[in-house]
């Protein structure tokens, strides 16, 4: 086993989890509110990019703005859909409605795309390079920088801007929120938002490594929920933590055992640190402090 292009590829495929997860990890931070079509919003902006290009013959860096465009008012479009249920925190009907809403978007998309794979062709994807042992391609590399660079963004964001300070005060107390002047409705609208945009970005740049396809939204989902869990609900610092392990780890048992047990074996992981450890995942998904 090439150790060094393991741990190359767990850090790759951890900073791509970790990016598809950091829109839920915010809802879950700051609305205690679970999106379970957040994996279906994932798919929805990587085949909005891929029918961008081919119907308007502009290249990849122009359709990943669109594609966020999109996916920003698709999270606006479902908070205005669901505002009932956000504010009064019915979060089992909510879980029921979002799911059904993720179902709805796969179905659109195989009326809309079809049910052929196809490839989210970018440039960088066949840049390679080569560093002794290990290769990695553009792609990569832009996949890792731009998940730091949102991470470090959205930390800046909720500690040094007046949003981010009614982001955490939300999540803190939404009501006595409410009585303090402040339109919580609008700071929900900016979370669903974001996390439409964060998923769509992820899926521009994780989705060229493979096919895309209609169903792809379920195995998102599934990974994502894993990162929030193990990295505290709500913690934005975990979840990139949790992602980066994650990763790490399935690149290695991948390689030392199969590939087709790793989602299994992540979550035997997870369930391990459930029972083991509930009170580290709780004291670290404190995200209004």
């Amino acid at each position: 086993m090439n150790v060094p292009q393991q741990l190359v590829n767990g850090i790759i495929i951890g900073h791509a989890y970790a990016l598809v997860a950091v829109g839920w990890t915010m809802l879950l931070g700051a609305a205690r509110l679970v999106n379970f079509g957040h994996g279906q919003m994932y798919m929805i902006g990587a085949f909005v990019a891929w029918w961008f290009m081919g119907a308007t013959g502009l290249p990849y860096v122009v359709a990943v703005p669109f594609a966020v465009l999109v996916g920003a008012l698709l999270g606006a479009i479902m908070q205005r859909l669901f505002l009932r249920l956000t504010l009064s925190q019915d979060l089992v009907n909510l879980m029921i409605v979002t799911l059904g809403f993720g179902q709805a978007l796969e179905g659109a998309a195989g009326l809309a795309f079809g049910p052929k794979p196809q490839t989210l062709a970018s440039p960088f994807q066949a840049m390679n390079f080569h560093l002794g042992p290990v290769w990695f391609t553009a792609q990569d590399a832009l996949q890792v920088i731009a998940t730091i660079a949102v991470f470090l963004a959205l930390e800046f964001a909720l500690n040094r801007t007046s949003f981010g300070t009614a982001v955490r005060m939300v999540a803190e107390d939404p009501p006595l929120t409410r009585l303090g002047g402040i339109d919580i409705s609008r700071v929900y609208m900016g979370i669903f938002a974001f996390e439409g945009a964060a998923v769509a970005f992820a899926a521009t740049l994780v989705a060229p490594r493979t096919p895309i396809l209609t169903s792809m939204g379920f195995d998102q989902v599934v990974m994502t929920f894993v990162v929030v869990v193990l990295g505290g609900i709500g913690s934005v610092g975990g979840s990139y933590v949790a992602g980066l392990a994650i990763g790490l780890f399935t690149a290695l048992f991948g390689a030392l055992v199969s590939p087709a047990y790793t989602a299994a074996a992540v979550f035997a992981l997870l369930i391990a640190v459930m029972v083991l450890r509930p009170d580290k995942l709780a004291a670290s998904g404190n995200f209004a402090r």
